[in-house]
């Protein structure tokens, strides 16, 4: 067991918050402690709306990490993505924008500076955070890892599908998705292909009506692998992804995926092996390989058993787990007075 407390404060409603949860089930010591995003309206207040007087070690985001505790207790940053990058104004709100460029960026350079520690959940947002922000200091990668028991591919006896191939978005319906290119997607597909999408744990919109374009609504996440047992495809037409934690999920169910050529994507999906990797924004690539998929059920099986065997290898539940312990225990050890 371990002896001492690890404390999570991070906002309801995104990746993070499952990712965080998930070691909060699996590591002993560590707690975790949701709270809305509305009160980062208000940064300052977060010790009181969430706080752990026992904890050892804080470890979070960094967006608001530096109003996480008023106790200057050792402070672990994890980057899950990097929403400062100029690269992706287009992509945001004028509002988001100004948040960002404004007191979003100087809260991060004040919890960097403070952090103990720093993390990344991919190469490309390591890389792009010690560019971005000028560090010297080495930020380690940690992949993000998912229960490879609860998420696992359908018995082919037991999959009873019509002609129907089911390609499945999961995500908010945002810009950042690329959401806005799925009606565009549908209307190149053949008859026999149908999108299911979620409605995201963020947005409350939906997509223009189509007969191959269904909304499945939100799902709650333990419901999350028995509906990617339901598809065929994961269909991931991105702008930007710190990591990418459908993809993973979709892959440790034994899916092929067809996702946008960018950020952390190509470290999940190898080109042609796993899947079709196609540039940001591309309609016409993403139905054609989608439409190419519908008509290869073999290449489709040997896509997602070699998607499922990189999943075992590299993002297990377990292996995020160890890696974050030994951080952990890491940084308890500085904090020891030398005998």
């Amino acid at each position: 067991m371990r002896n001492y407390r690890i404390f999570s404060p991070v906002p309801k409603g995104n990746g993070a918050t499952i990712i965080h949860q998930s070691l909060a089930d699996h590591l002993s010591g560590y707690v975790i402690g949701t709270y809305s995003p509305y009160w980062t309206l208000l940064p300052i207040t977060l010790p009181w709306v969430v706080s752990n007087e026992r904890a050892a070690v804080i470890h979070c985001p960094p967006d608001y990490a530096w109003f996480g505790d008023n106790r200057n207790r050792p402070l672990v940053l994890t980057f899950h993505n990097y929403v400062l990058d100029p690269w992706m104004r287009p992509y945001s709100t004028w509002l988001q924008n100004l948040h960002y460029r404004t007191d979003l960026q100087w809260w991060t350079r004040l919890a960097v500076k403070k952090a103990a520690r720093i993390t990344a959940v991919s190469h490309f947002i390591a890389d792009l955070v010690r560019r971005d922000l000028r560090l010297q200091k080495e930020i380690p990668v940690i992949y993000n890892g998912i229960d490879m028991e609860r998420f696992c591919p359908e018995d082919s006896a037991a999959k009873k599908h019509d002609k129907t191939i089911r390609v499945f978005f999961s995500g908010n319906l945002t810009l950042r998705k690329g959401a806005q290119w799925l009606p565009e997607i549908a209307d190149r597909l053949d008859k026999n292909i149908v999108i299911y999408y979620t409605a995201g744990l963020r947005t409350k919109r939906q997509l223009p009506d189509r007969a191959n374009l269904i909304s499945v609504g939100r799902v709650a996440y333990d419901a999350m692998p028995e509906r990617y047992r339901q598809m065929d495809i994961l269909l991931m037409p991105t702008v930007r992804e710190g990591f990418g934690l459908a993809v993973v999920e979709a892959m440790a169910s034994g899916l092929p995926v067809v996702a946008s050529d960018c950020s952390a994507i190509p470290e999940l999906i190898d080109n042609g092996r796993g899947g079709f990797l196609c540039p940001v924004g591309d309609v016409k690539g993403f139905a054609e390989k989608l439409n190419f998929l519908a008509v290869s059920p073999g290449l489709r099986k040997e896509m997602g058993q070699y998607n499922r065997a990189k999943a075992e290898r590299l993002f297990t539940v377990e292996k995020m787990v160890r890696q974050y312990a030994l951080l952990f225990d890491a940084v308890i050890a500085e904090q020891s007075p030398v005998i």
